[in-house]
C-alpha cells in the first residue's frame, strides 16, 4: 500500500486560516478529499494520512468524517491541548475512533524554543503511549536541540519528525541542522517524513539538486526503514504541483532496492500509523 503520510484538508476561512497571508493566495480556497483523490491516483498512491491545521478538537471530527466518507483516507492526526488537566479523559474518549492515529501541536509557532520540554506539555504527552497514539513533531531547526531532549524522555512513544524540521533550503543552510538530525535519528522511536521541502526552498526558482544533500542526510541518519513520503498538499502548491513534489524523492530513491523503495512509499507509514 503506497501512502502519502502528510496532507491537509480545509474549508477556507479567513479567521481559522489567518496564517495564510497575501503571499499565499493560491491557498485561499477549499481543499477537500475530492480535490486530492485524482492527484493520488495519478501517482498510483493508495491512501493518505490527513493532518491537523487548526488548534481545535472540532477539526478532529471533521477529519474523521472525511475519512468515513472516503476510504483512501487511511488515518487522521489531530490536535489536542496537551497542557490540559483532563488529557487522560480526552484520550480515553478519542481512543474509540480507530482512524484517529495520533496528534500534533504546532510547536514551530511557539516563541519558547524549549516549549517541548514544558512540564505541563510533557505531562500530556506521557499519556499517549498507553492509548497507542503517535505524535508528529512540527518544529523549526532552532527547536531541534529541545526536540532531542524531548524524545529521550519518552523512549516508548512513537514520534515522527514533520518536514525534516524545516531547514533553510533556500539558503542551503545545513551544518547545524545535520548535526541535530543525527541526534534525533539516534533515538529509534523517532521516524521522519520526507515532506515540506519545497516550501523551504525558493518558491519560484528551485531545482532538484537543491534537495539532494538534505535527502542524503535524512536517509543516512534514519535509514530506509524510518523515512516516509509526505506531500504536504495543498501547502506544497506555494512552490510546486503534487506531481513535482512526488518526483523529487522518486528520482532520489530510485537508487535503492525495490524493497527499500516499497518501505519508503508505504510500508513505513503503514507500520508507524498502524494502518489497516
Amino acid at each position: 500500500m503506497r501512502i502519502d503520510s502528510h496532507q491537509h484538508f480545509w474549508n477556507y476561512d479567513t479567521n481559522k486560516h489567518s496564517w495564510i497571508d497575501d503571499s499565499m493566495t493560491v491557498l485561499k480556497h477549499d481543499f477537500l478529499p475530492q480535490h486530492l483523490q485524482p492527484l493520488l491516483q495519478q501517482q498510483l498512491i493508495d491512501g493518505c494520512i490527513t493532518v491537523q491545521c487548526e488548534t481545535s478538537t472540532d477539526e478532529i471530527h471533521s477529519m474523521l468524517q472525511h475519512a468515513k466518507q472516503n476510504d483512501f483516507i487511511k488515518g487522521v492526526v489531530g490536535w489536542l491541548d496537551f497542557t490540559a488537566s483532563n488529557m487522560e479523559e480526552q484520550l480515553e474518549y478519542f481512543s474509540q475512533f480507530n482512524l484517529l492515529k495520533g496528534f500534533r501541536h504546532v510547536v514551530q509557532a511557539e516563541p519558547d524554543e524549549r516549549f517541548l520540554l514544558r512540564k505541563d506539555f510533557c505531562s500530556g504527552i506521557a499519556h499517549l503511549a498507553r492509548y497507542n497514539f503517535t505524535y508528529d513533531i512540527l518544529i523549526f531547526p532552532h527547536q531541534m536541540p529541545a526536540a532531542v531532549e524531548f524524545v529521550k524522555l519518552f523512549p516508548n512513544q512513537k514520534f515522527v519528525l514533520d518536514h525534516i524540521a524545516k531547514p533553510n533550503i533556500a539558503k542551503q543552510e545545513i551544518d547545524e541542522w545535520r548535526k541535530n538530525i543525527y541526534a534525533l535519528a539516534a533515538c529509534e522511536n523517532v521516524w521522519c517524513k520526507l515532506s515540506g521541502m519545497v516550501t523551504e526552498a525558493n518558491w519560484h526558482n528551485w531545482k532538484q539538486q537543491d534537495y539532494v544533500t538534505y535527502m542524503e542526510v535524512i536517509f543516512e541518519a534514519f535509514g530506509t526503514s524510518r523515512v516516509m513520503f509526505g506531500s504536504d498538499w495543498p501547502v506544497c502548491k506555494l512552490a510546486a504541483s503534487y506531481e513535482q513534489v512526488y518526483h523529487i524523492p522518486d528520482e532520489y530513491v530510485s537508487q535503492f532496492s525495490s524493497n527499500e523503495q516499497e518501505d519508503f512509499w508505504g510500508n513505513n507509514a503503514t507500520t508507524f500509523y498502524n494502518l489497516k
